[in-house]
C-alpha cells in the first residue's frame, strides 16, 4: 500500500508541477517508487528533526509550572509561575557524531523559557521577571571512551549542583536546599516589615545570590574535563571566567538492595571587579566553597535519606568596609518512595534546612544598624506522584520558614526574630 501511495503521490505532484528538479529527474517508469522512496529517505535524513547525515540531533526538555499560596503573618496571596532559573521550562538540543571508534564529538544548546520567575516575587510583585527566554548552556565537546571528555563553552561546570543532583528520590525539583519560592519577600520583625528580604539572610557570597544553598549552581563560561567512570567513581574539573576553578568527585552504586550516591566539590572564585563594574556587595572577590551531598535508599522498602552540606570561606573585600564572614548551610530530607498505584511511584517526604550567618555583607536591619549574625530555618512536608505514561510528576508541598538575627545598634548588640513565613505550592512537570 505504501508503494502504491507513493506512486500516486508522484503522479499528483507531476500534474501539479510541484516536483523539484531533483525529484523530476527520477525515472518514473517501473522503478518509480524505488527512486522516490530513496529521495524521501535522503530528505528525511537532512531535516532538523534528526540532524544531518553525520551529526545527530535530539530535542528534549520539560515544561514546569506551579501555583503557590503564601502567608507572611500580615498578608497572604496566591501566585502562578515557574520554578526558578535552572529548573524552569526549557528545551535542549543535543547531538554527536563518531570521529573514529571510541571517539565522539558533539554539542549541547539549552534554552530556558521562564514564564514567571519566582526569584523575583515579593509582597508587591507577582510578576517576577518574565516571560523571558535565556540561553542556559551552549558548548561543544570531544569524548574518548578511554580518556574522558573535554567540553568548552557556557556549561554546567564541575561543581554545578553537585550536592543536589545525587538526590534520587524523585522529589528533587519541588524540594531542595535552594530557596526559589520566597527569597525576595520582605521579612517581618515585631509585627512590622523590615527593609531586608529573606535573601539578605540566605546570601551566597560565592556568587552574590540570595538563594540559601547550592552556592555555585549557575552555569559558567568554562573549560571542563570529565574522567570516564570506573567502579562507580568519576571526577571532573573546570576553569574559566575571571578567575574560577573547581573540582568534583562522584560515586554511584547499588548493592544488596541499597542504592547509594555521594558527590563532593570544591570551587574557588578570585576577581577584581572595581566599584564601577562590580557586584553590589564586592570590590574584590576571594571566596571558596565546599559542598557534599549523599543519598541512600533501601530499594525493597523505598525508604530514603538525603543530605547536603555547604561551607563558604570568604576573604572578600566588601563595600562600606562590611565584614566578609564565613557561613554554612545544611539540608536533610527523608521519606518513602513506593509504587502503590499503577500510575507510577509515590514519594512522601519531610525536609529541614538551616542557614547559619548567611547574612548579606552590609545588610542593615535599620539605618546604621548592621546585621552581624543570623540563622534561618526551613522545614516542610511534601507529596509527589509520578505518572509514567506521560513522563510527568505532580507535587503538593508545604514549607515553613523562620529565623533570628543579631545587629549592632551603636556599641549595643541587639537581637530580633524573623517572623514566620508559610507557603503551599501545587505544580507539575512534564518531560519531552
Amino acid at each position: 500500500m505504501r508503494r502504491h501511495s507513493l506512486c500516486a503521490l508522484a503522479a499528483a505532484g507531476l500534474l501539479a508541477g510541484g516536483l523539484t528538479t531533483s525529484a523530476s529527474a527520477a525515472d518514473l517508469g517501473g522503478n518509480c517508487c524505488a527512486d522516490l522512496e530513496e529521495r524521501i529517505s535522503e530528505l528525511e535524513a537532512t531535516t532538523a528533526r534528526k540532524g544531518n547525515r553525520k551529526v545527530s540531533l535530539t530535542i528534549s526538555g520539560w515544561v514546569a509550572e506551579q501555583v503557590m499560596w503564601w502567608d507572611d503573618g500580615e498578608e497572604s496571596n496566591v501566585y502562578v509561575g515557574g520554578l526558578g532559573t535552572t529548573l524552569s521550562s526549557h528545551f535542549k538540543l543535543t547531538g554527536q557524531a563518531t570521529i573514529t571508534p571510541g571517539w565522539q564529538a558533539g554539542y549541547v544548546i539549552q534554552v530556558e523559557a521562564n514564564s514567571n520567575e519566582p526569584l523575583g516575587w515579593n509582597q508587591a510583585k507577582d510578576d517576577g521577571s518574565g516571560p523571558k527566554v535565556d540561553l542556559l548552556q551552549s558548548y561543544w565537546f570531544v569524548n574518548s571512551d578511554r580518556l574522558g571528555r573535554v567540553s568548552v563553552g557556557q556549561l554546567s561546570h564541575a561543581s554545578d549542583n553537585v550536592a543536589i543532583l545525587v538526590d534520587g528520590s524523585g522529589s528533587l525539583v519541588p524540594a531542595n536546599w535552594v530557596d526559589f519560592d520566597h527569597t525576595n519577600f520582605l521579612t517581618r520583625t515585631n509585627g512590622a516589615y523590615n527593609t531586608l528580604a529573606w535573601s539578605d539572610f540566605q546570601y551566597c557570597q560565592h556568587i552574590s545570590l540570595g538563594i540559601g544553598g547550592d552556592c555555585n549552581g549557575v552555569p559558567q563560561n568554562a573549560v571542563r574535563y570529565d574522567t570516564p567512570a570506573f567502579a562507580g567513581f568519576s571526577a571532573s574539573a573546570s576553569w574559566g571566567e575571571d578567575d574560577f576553578w573547581d573540582v568534583a568527585v562522584r560515586y554511584a552504586g547499588e548493592f544488596n538492595g541499597i542504592k547509594l550516591a555521594v558527590a563532593t566539590a570544591y570551587s574557588h572564585y578570585a576577581d577584581e571587579r572595581g566599584p564601577a563594574g562590580g557586584a553590589a556587595d564586592v570590590w574584590h572577590r576571594d571566596s571558596d566553597y565546599f559542598q557534599i551531598g549523599a543519598y541512600i535508599q533501601h530499594v525493597p522498602t523505598g525508604l530514603f535519606l538525603y543530605g547536603a552540606y555547604g561551607h563558604e570561606n570568604n576573604d572578600n573585600i566588601n563595600k562600606n568596609n562590611a565584614v566578609s564572614q564565613d557561613n554554612d548551610q545544611y539540608y536533610i530530607k527523608a521519606g518513602l518512595r513506593r509504587k502503590w498505584l499503577a500510575l507510577g511511584h509515590t514519594v512522601m517526604f519531610g525536609e529541614y534546612g538551616h542557614r547559619n550567618d548567611m547574612y548579606r555583607p552590609g545588610a542593615e536591619i535599620a539605618t546604621n544598624v548592621p546585621v552581624v549574625g543570623s540563622n534561618v530555618k526551613n522545614w516542610g512536608l511534601g507529596l509527589v506522584q509520578e505518572i509514567d505514561a506521560a513522563a510527568m510528576s505532580l507535587w503538593l508541598v508545604y514549607r515553613h520558614s523562620d529565623g533570628d538575627f543579631d545587629a549592632l545598634n551603636g556599641a549595643t548588640r541587639v537581637s530580633g526574630d524573623l517572623e514566620d513565613f508559610d507557603l503551599v505550592k501545587f505544580g507539575a512537570l512534564i518531560n519531552f
